[in-house]
């Protein structure tokens, strides 16, 4: 694991879009596709705006979502709608080529099923994408990896359903399958992930974040972050 500490936010952000631009060049180069799992929050939509700036081979890339709440669609509370706004309408992505949770349906087990099986489809058996970005929470949850849910010990599936967490259930990518990526990029932003953080680079089990592994992982932060790192 690497870490790298810039100014800010904006920073952080642009040097993402750099990491997930050159990420991108190099596999298209060597399998033909670019395989990218995202997660939702204020820094990545900055990110997401500044890969537009970024050199991107863009009709090999195939982008899927990391977490997602459930909630309808259009909602604020989606991450899909933020990634859509910030993303779709900035690049030459065509709407198939971003793979939403299907959130919507029903049967949500069955759901996260099908969406386990469009992995498979899209990234082979079992599914390696070839980047995960993750961010990090002030209890030490990713994705959706929550402290104390039942997601936590899902070993035999690449996507699950969590209980209610901050009022909503969400659908999640796993373990298993994060582990098998080829890259990680984690963005840590602000003071209160400073502790959180150290926890992280140090490995420490007892977070969810702490169970991502940790060989072929990027942490960029800013420096409030980082202010407590030795």
């Amino acid at each position: 694991m690497h870490i790298e500490v810039l100014s800010d936010i904006d920073a952080v952000a642009k040097r993402a879009a750099s990491v997930i631009a050159e990420e991108a060049r190099n596999a298209v180069a060597a399998r033909g596709r670019f395989l990218l799992a995202v997660s939702g929050g204020k820094t990545p939509w900055i990110m997401f705006r500044a890969l537009g700036a970024e050199t991107i081979p863009w009709d090999h890339v195939r982008i899927v979502q990391v977490d997602e709440r459930i909630a309808p669609a259009g909602h604020a509370d989606r991450n899909l709608t933020h990634l859509r706004e910030t993303l779709l309408e900035h690049v030459p992505l065509r709407p198939d080529q971003l793979h939403a949770m299907p959130v919507e349906a029903p049967d949500l087990e069955a759901a996260a099923a099908r969406y386990a099986e469009l992995l498979a489809e899209i990234a082979g058996v079992p599914p390696v994408l070839d980047l995960v970005h993750l961010g990090l929470g002030t209890d030490g949850h990713t994705a959706s990896l929550l402290p104390d849910d039942p997601v936590l010990n899902v070993t035999d599936a690449d996507v699950a359903v969590t209980g209610v967490y901050q009022g909503r259930r969400r659908m999640t990518l796993t373990y298993p399958v994060l582990n098998r990526a080829r890259r990680i990029l984690w963005l840590v932003i602000g003071s209160d992930k400073a502790g959180p953080l150290i926890r992280l680079r140090n490995g420490d089990a007892s977070i969810p974040a702490g169970r991502v592994r940790q060989d072929g992982a990027l942490i960029l932060a800013d420096r409030a972050a980082a202010a407590e790192q030795g």
